[in-house]
């Protein structure tokens, strides 16, 4: 299950809103260990697709080198869908290969700027797809 605060939730959407029509993407950091998303970092889609996202490598390692500095890890992995429905891809479940995180993904293909939105999360292991309930929290 994926507890999560509704600022986070708000700030996920909002970047998916922001970037549509292409997908938007990115990482929300927590401690080390902990499993509890806390610091939201909204990443460029290099691939800058309205069906395809790729995180900029050269930002990737940055990112890495951050988090490890500030022993974090990557808590939730976040995307959207633009046209689709939010379940992940062949390409983002070939992508995954963060065993431990949750993946996010937002559907911004029926919303406009009130709604109505998909946010669905799973656990993406060896190419396997287990959707997960999402709780959503004010505070931890």
């Amino acid at each position: 299950m994926l507890t999560i605060t509704q600022a986070l939730v708000d700030q996920i959407v909002a970047h998916a809103r922001q970037d549509h029509p292409d997908e938007a993407c990115g990482v929300v950091a927590g401690p080390a260990g902990s499993g509890r998303p806390e610091r939201f970092i909204p990443m460029l889609n290099a691939a800058r697709s309205p069906t395809f996202y790729e995180f900029d490598s050269g930002d990737l390692l940055k990112l890495y080198r951050e988090m490890d500095d500030r022993d974090e890890e990557p808590v939730i992995i976040y995307h959207s869908h633009t046209a689709t429905e939010a379940y992940p891809s062949r390409t983002d479940i070939s992508y995954a290969n963060e065993p431990g995180a949750h993946y996010v993904l937002v559907s911004t293909a029926d919303a406009d700027e009130d709604g109505p939105f998909q946010f669905r999360s799973y656990r993406i292991v060896e190419g396997e797809v287990t959707e997960e309930e999402v709780t959503v929290v004010d505070a931890y």
